[in-house]
């Protein structure tokens, strides 16, 4: 039996659909039974989360109460913040079940949890107890917010680190931008374990591609704006599916660069998945360090080429002929011509994306992790 934890975030975003894909994963391939434990950022008032965050979490009871109930012998925790905390984990082994941490981003040390600070800036000033500079910059966009974060990253990582028996990190890249923000890891219980895909399209179609697809939340740090420019610059259509704080100003970007540009907004999976079918290329322009590049992933398991920023594991996952230095919307546009309507590179992605993200395959390193081996 596992037990998830999972704390929903106020937007929903990729960690959701990873934490679903991860209990799937345990179910159908690992043949486990898995409960999962939420709580959701959106019913806690702001006076409540400051109090999760500076308490080390609120009331760890019902999860020490989950465990005896499921008899689970996993405890796996995505998400802690505000509602779980150190405590719950501490509170999980007590009950005797082993803790497993998985750090879907760089939260341990970073406010918020991207290293993409108030500047627009990819940023690795707060280093490990040290979470001042976040403060000074505000990161979290009030003062006050800030000041909490920072104290309870401050006051909470060390303690969150030593309740994990194991750590799970997304890629490589991840593992060695949270070293460089001297997190208090133990290289012996860490775990490198990506993203699970669940289906893969036969074959590339994308000779037949009719756009450029970015799928992404429009905020600074995913580098949307970058996308429009270089489409605009290559004059080839660009579909844009994804909302967010800069919805309006990108849009007013692409009337004045002329760019044949579609807004989308946020769609559903199914929608998703259809557009990718038509895409000829798919960006993704990121700002930050990405801990996988989630978006990338499943554009590739559609057959889809990928021109992507050089950035964090982006270029672990798609590979050092698909990416491009950040912030440069010419070699983007170079770069999304050359892939364009381009069926082998859409084969060679799949190829890469199956090594990584099938489920086979993510389902033998998790079961290593759980002591569970996969179901033949």
């Amino acid at each position: 039996m596992i037990l998830v934890l999972h704390n929903r975030y106020r937007v929903s975003g990729g960690e959701e659909r990873v934490v679903a894909d991860l209990a799937w994963l345990a179910r159908e391939r690992l043949g486990l039974e898995v409960r999962i434990l939420e709580r959701d950022s959106a019913n806690l008032g702001r006076l409540r989360a400051a109090a999760g965050l500076l308490g080390g979490g609120l009331v760890p009871g019902p999860v020490a109460a989950a465990v005896a109930e499921t008899g689970a012998s996993v405890v796996h925790a995505h998400n802690l913040w505000p509602a779980f905390g150190p405590r719950a984990l501490e509170a999980a082994r007590a009950a005797g079940a082993r803790v497993v941490l998985h750090l879907h981003n760089y939260r341990l040390v970073c406010a918020v949890g991207t290293c993409f600070n108030s500047r627009g800036e990819d940023c690795t000033r707060c280093r490990g107890r040290d979470t001042a500079p976040g403060v000074r910059l505000n990161c979290r966009g009030t003062g006050a917010e800030a000041a909490v974060y920072g104290a309870a990253l401050a006051l909470w990582q060390r303690r969150i680190v030593s309740a994990a028996d194991a750590v799970v990190v997304p890629s490589a890249a991840a593992l060695a931008r949270l070293r460089a923000l001297e997190a208090p890891l133990d290289p012996q219980r860490v775990h490198v374990i990506g993203h699970v895909i669940r289906a893969f399209a036969e074959r590339s179609a994308a000779a037949d591609g009719r756009y450029a697809l970015v799928a992404a939340r429009l905020a600074p740090e995913k580098g949307v704006d970058l996308a429009v420019d270089a489409c605009a610059r290559a004059r080839l259509p660009l579909v844009v599916a994804g909302d967010g704080p800069l919805r309006p100003a990108l849009e007013a970007r692409a009337l004045q660069a002329a760019a044949d540009a579609r807004f989308v907004g946020r769609v559903a999976d199914a929608e998703l998945a259809g557009l990718r079918r038509g895409a000829a290329v798919a960006i993704v322009a990121s700002r930050s360090a990405e801990t996988f590049g989630l978006a990338a992933a499943e554009a590739m398991a559609a057959g889809v080429p990928v021109v992507a920023t050089a950035v964090g594991a982006l270029p672990e996952l798609v590979g050092p002929a698909a990416v491009v230095p950040p912030d440069d919307p010419g070699a983007l546009a170079e770069a999304v011509r050359g892939r364009w309507r381009d069926p082998a590179a859409g084969e060679e992605g799949l190829r890469r994306v199956r090594e990584m993200c099938a489920p086979a395959a993510v389902a033998a390193r998790l079961g290593a992790v759980y002591g569970r081996a996969p179901v033949a």
